[in-house]
Parts: C-alpha cells; sequence; structure tokens
C-alpha cells in the first residue's frame, strides 16, 4: 500500500474518530478526597555537563524547547539508549538543565526491550542502579549505573500540600477513576515552592488503567 493511499485512509478514521468524540468531564466531591491532574511521563534523560560534552561537543548547550516545572525543561536534544540486546531505543528525549550525574529514567516495557532490569526508584536515587550506554552524533557515554524506572510521585506546592493534609516525603495512595480504575499504591509526596501540582506517572502504568494527561485521579491516604 502506498503512502498516499495511507494517508487518505488515516484522515478517514481521524475525521470519524472526531465526529464521535465524546468530552467527558470527571466530577469530584470534596468527600472523595484530593484531586489531582495526571502528567505521564514518557522516558527520557537527564545529563552531567561532562556527559552532554561527550555526546554532542566540547562547550555544547542544550536547546530550549519547553518550560516544565522546577526550572526543568524538555531539550530539543535526544540521544539513543543501547542495553544488552543490541537494541536502541532512538529519539529518547534530555530533560536541562544539566545534572551532577547522568541518568535514565524507562518505562519496564522499555527495561524489556533494552533487556536489562532497572529498578524502580526515585529521581536522583541511581546508586547501584543499572548500567546503560547512550549514544550522540558526537559519540558514546557507557553509564556503569543511572537507569532507572522512576517511582510515581505527586509534585505539589505547599500551599496544596497544607490543603490536601500531607507532607514531603509521605506515601499515599491514589485513586485511579477510569474504566479501568484501580489503586496506586506507594505514591512518594514532594512538595517545593517551584512545583505545580501534578502527579507523574510512566507510559506503562497510564496505560494499564486507561488515564492521560490532564485526567485526574484522587488521593486517598
Amino acid at each position: 500500500m502506498d503512502n498516499k493511499t495511507i494517508r487518505m485512509v488515516t484522515k478517514l478514521v481521524q475525521g470519524a474518530m472526531d465526529d464521535n468524540q465524546v468530552q467527558v468531564t470527571k466530577e469530584f466531591k470534596a468527600e472523595d478526597g484530593y484531586a489531582v491532574p495526571v502528567g505521564v511521563s514518557a522516558r527520557h534523560v537527564h545529563l552531567s555537563n561532562e556527559d552532554l560534552e561527550a555526546l554532542f561537543g566540547e562547550e555544547y548547550k542544550l536547546t530550549k524547547k519547553k518550560e516544565l516545572m522546577g526550572g526543568q525543561y524538555a531539550a530539543e536534544e535526544c540521544v539513543a539508549i543501547v542495553g544488552l540486546k543490541h537494541k536502541a531505543i532512538e529519539n529518547v528525549r534530555i530533560l536541562g538543565p544539566v545534572r551532577k550525574q547522568s541518568q535514565v529514567e524507562i518505562s519496564a516495557t522499555d527495561s524489556i526491550k533494552l533487556g536489562i532490569k532497572a529498578p524502580i526508584r526515585e529521581s536522583g536515587d541511581i546508586k547501584g542502579s543499572t548500567p546503560i550506554a547512550l549514544i550522540g552524533p558526537k559519540g558514546i557515554v557507557c553509564l556503569k549505573e543511572g537507569c532507572i524506572i522512576a517511582k510515581r510521585h505527586i509534585h505539589m506546592s505547599p500551599k496544596d500540600a497544607e490543603e490536601a493534609q500531607v507532607k514531603h516525603g509521605d506515601d499515599v495512595s491514589v485513586k485511579i477513576v477510569s474504566e479501568r480504575g484501580t489503586i496506586f499504591n506507594h505514591v512518594t509526596i514532594r512538595v517545593d515552592d517551584s512545583y505545580t501540582l501534578e502527579m507523574h506517572i510512566d507510559t506503562d502504568e497510564a496505560n494499564a488503567v486507561n488515564i492521560v494527561t490532564g485526567d485526574f485521579v484522587i488521593i486517598i491516604k
């Protein structure tokens, strides 16, 4: 089938989907718990300045693509990541600014594809984590540790934390309201003045319960 036919069929399917799109707004009552918007986090990389230069060249600076919370941003630059199965996952987005240590955050599905066993950790907790290789346009970096599956967590400001009656470091449970609703336990609370209220889960978790960025979940403690 040629590309022209594929584009035509895709356009027809998209039109049918748009015609049948139903907007559903979930309304929560105060007694249900504290509502938090979801942000689905795809695989990404944080780099040290040393590793950035090894991958992209001496004195290279990241190009800002999109502002994120906490002073972070999505960069225009991407790298490929390689595990033990001689298979690469390409176009993995870099998040800036640079850090003291490089870190790769993937999903469990990515871990299987790469042939590695990445531990579930909070961001920044990489001691003893899984080795992984990064490929950039100017070089290759082999990390002895640094690949993790990020533990699900909720970012919030001090005001949000007060309203939700939680504090930094708390471990809470969250109710997922969807056709495949469930309870997520072991959700870590992170509180900082620079944070915007949002629960971060990876693509595996989001797909498993049929939720997307912008949906709401409920803290039930």
